[in-house]
């Protein structure tokens, strides 16, 4: 079997670069393809030291720190990549890797971090914290982003199979594409987090300072209540701002080392995380530590934390407005209740890599078959596959029918 797997650029180790170094882990043999690859040498052992197959705007003018600014071209970029001569592509998508072109005897399944954010239901958002919501600027961003709504709607179609990072993802991927997805969560390294149940009397939140992370949010609401102490760690554009807010029961540390990141978490009564996100890889990190989460209540932090006011073994607390109103209130109560740091634990290993490894490689396998059997073994059938997933053991049904 021959196996592509496109990626939408390569350009930093983060988030979504954590599941393609798992996916590369599944099938080592895998080409791979980019809009771009700006990875430094030093860099590339995550995708074992592979040279991306990449798109014309590799060599546009500006594109290692600027290609974000190419969006536009992006659509036609990503179509020109032949990727006719593979069985299997494996798009991993937050942008437009899933727009590559396949066809109908090869098998694509994307795994989708979110349909194109700033496109979709954050494009106001987008607009209004980038500073476009007024002027000739934002008429000509609002209609590429248009533009880019209609390409990426339609080349949904060109997928076989969606995998979600998370349910509220699933939920966003049917009401963008109207496209069925099966959920399997990304890979967080939790063992690189050491358990540690004796806490000592301070909070913290780490995040890069982007206006969504509502880091100022959290900060606000300590500064209300000064005899609680929070650590903040982190960098952005935000930082000055944040730090300008800050009374002297809240240290702003700015970018830390990860042995002193994972210190922190180890030691603090409480991880703070008012972002809504698609799945949250911080509050993961931080259960891992056996510490517990007050998060926000919405989006992927209520597929990772099990909140006090629903769950049974509870691992965080959750408050419903990103105010600091409500996360000063969370705070408090938060304090008149019990969490138990093993837990926490037990519930952020369910995230492992080894997990997900075992999940995808099942998953792709499953439709590797019911393909295989559509193109070579029964011709005559048509194979139909009904929708009965459980994610900790994947089940499934095969329907025949008389072609």
């Amino acid at each position: 079997m021959r196996i592509a797997i496109v990626h939408d650029w390569l350009v930093v180790y983060s988030g979504a670069e954590k599941v393609l170094e798992q996916m590369l882990n599944i099938f080592p043999d895998a080409d791979l393809y980019s809009v771009v690859d700006h990875l430094e040498e030093n860099q590339r052992g995550f995708i074992k030291h592979k040279k991306a197959n990449t798109t014309l705007i590799q060599k546009l003018p500006f594109s290692k720190k600027m290609y974000r600014t190419y969006l536009p071209l992006m659509p036609i970029a990503i179509e020109q990549l032949d990727l006719s001569r593979y069985d299997l592509i494996i798009s991993s998508s937050h942008a437009v890797a899933k727009g590559v072109i396949t066809g109908p005897d090869q098998l694509h399944i994307s795994y989708v971090y979110s349909p194109i954010r700033y496109a979709w239901d954050l494009q106001h958002q987008y607009l209004q914290e980038s500073g476009m919501n007024k002027g000739l600027k934002s008429i000509v961003t609002r209609y590429i982003l248009h533009k880019v709504r209609n390409w990426d709607y339609r080349t949904a179609n060109g997928v076989d199979f969606f995998i979600s990072v998370s349910n509220f993802i699933g939920r966003r991927i049917w009401k963008t594409y109207r496209r069925d997805s099966i959920t399997i969560y990304p890979p967080v390294n939790v063992n690189d987090f050491s358990y540690k149940e004796e806490k000592e009397d301070f909070y913290m939140t780490a995040s890069r300072m982007v206006p969504y992370k509502k880091i100022d949010k959290i900060v606000e609401a300590f500064s209300k209540m000064p005899e609680k102490k929070l650590i903040v760690i982190g960098d952005g554009p935000d930082f000055k701002k944040i730090k300008a807010k800050a009374k002297s029961n809240v240290m702003i540390l700015g970018y830390q080392s990860f042995d002193v990141l994972k210190d922190y978490m180890q030691r603090a009564k409480g991880f703070i995380f008012a972002a809504e996100e698609d799945f949250g890889i911080a509050p993961l990190e931080a259960q891992a530590c056996g510490t517990p989460v007050i998060a926000y209540g919405k989006g992927g932090s209520l597929e990772t934390v099990r909140g006090y006011q629903e769950k049974d073994q509870p691992t965080g607390y959750f408050f419903y407005e990103q105010t600091p109103e409500a996360i000063k209130q969370a705070v408090e109560e938060f304090e008149q209740i019990s969490l138990q740091p093993t837990d926490c634990r037990h519930h952020a290993m369910k995230f492992s890599p080894e997990r997900f490894c075992q999940e995808f490689r099942k998953y792709v396998e499953m439709k590797w078959k019911e393909k295989s059997a559509q193109l070579y073994d029964e011709p005559g059938k048509e194979f139909q596959v009904i929708k009965s997933y459980d994610i900790s053991d994947i089940k499934w049904q095969k329907k025949e029918s008389i072609g």
